[in-house]
């Protein structure tokens, strides 16, 4: 195996251990909706410590693991479950068939999506129950989830300071459930989040390297710190769809980065039509291959959805300057 390569470059505002408040842990909080619904609204986020089962956590990770080692991008001489890099097999994927936003090739992405308990894991009770109580309305899990498998590669870059909303669009109330598949210190890359940012709605966007390639425009003299953590298997940072949110930097370049992104919403906002297809851009057929039950199979036709279009103007760079 050859060495790592060094940790990417970092941009002007790369944040270092020290520019980092921790992330408040809203768990004593989740008996208490109201208190709960007080502290979102105010931050734009909420933390938790073992909210999911860390076994149910880790299944997902080790069946993730599986398929990217079937594609021969783990150290074989390592125990699977820590998911341990080859550099050199990672360095053969070729530029054009990487998925810079994802870590890995686009057939790769197609095998992680295949991956039965990855569908399974957003509908655990544990999180219905938090999102019952953050969401007005009918809970809808959107099925276009959102695993990061960020490896060594050289065309991978941090996911830049950014909102969700111009790349989900919908609603402005959807809520991110974003969880690491696995323990994930911040030398890993986990993630940062603004708090208080929601509460300007949509930002201009501005061109940037990393995941969905555009970064929120922080123009704001009165910026907060970013707050972060050292996350565990069955940890869960949930954030609003305005709160600026990034990736750390990845110090730690031998082990796979493995997290989830997926969105819940009201049934009785308007949705995305984007947010009923596959993230890897496959049709659902695909997605179910080799599938033993079909209980989280296009649930979503059964709901009673208004779909809108795609903007694409959300997404285009703003000619404002700070």
């Amino acid at each position: 195996m050859t060495n790592p390569p060094p940790p990417h470059d970092s941009d002007s505002d790369a944040l270092g251990p020290a520019d980092l408040d921790d992330l408040v842990d809203s768990t004593d909080l989740l008996d208490d909706p109201r208190a709960l619904r007080a502290r979102a609204d105010a931050d734009g986020y909420l933390f938790f410590r073992a909210l999911l089962p860390r076994e149910a956590v880790l299944e997902v990770r080790r069946d993730i693991l599986a398929a990217v080692a079937a594609d021969g991008w783990l150290d074989d001489a390592a125990p699977l479950e820590q998911g341990r890099l080859d550099h050199r097999a990672i360095d053969t994927i070729p530029d054009d068939e990487l998925r810079d936003d994802i870590g890995v090739s686009e057939q790769g992405y197609v095998h992680i999506q295949q991956v039965e308990s990855l569908h399974r894991l957003p509908h655990h009770p544990a999180l219905l129950s938090l999102y019952d109580d953050l969401i007005d309305g009918s809970v809808f899990v959107h099925p276009r989830h959102i695993v990061r498998a960020m490896t060594s590669h050289r065309g991978l870059s941090p996911t830049p300071a950014h909102q969700d909303f111009p790349l989900v669009q919908g609603t402005g109330a959807t809520w991110t459930c974003w969880a690491p598949l696995g323990d994930c210190p911040r030398s890993l890359g986990s993630l940062a989040v603004l708090p208080g940012t929601h509460r300007r709605g949509y930002r201009p966007v501005i061109e940037a390297p990393g995941a969905g390639h555009i970064g929120a425009q922080l123009c704001d003299d009165d910026l907060p710190r970013w707050h972060g953590a050292d996350f565990a298997a069955g940890d869960v940072l949930t954030f609003n769809a305005y709160t600026v949110h990034r990736s750390l930097p990845a110090l730690d370049r031998d082990h796979l980065r493995l997290s989830m992104d997926v969105r819940y919403q009201s049934t009785d906002d308007p949705i995305e039509a984007r947010a009923l297809t596959n993230h890897a851009d496959v049709d659902w057929a695909t997605v179910y291959q080799g599938w033993g039950d079909t209980t989280f199979q296009r649930y979503w036709l059964d709901a009673d959805l208004t779909i809108e279009p795609w903007d694409d103007a959300l997404i285009q760079p703003s000619r404002r300057i700070c």
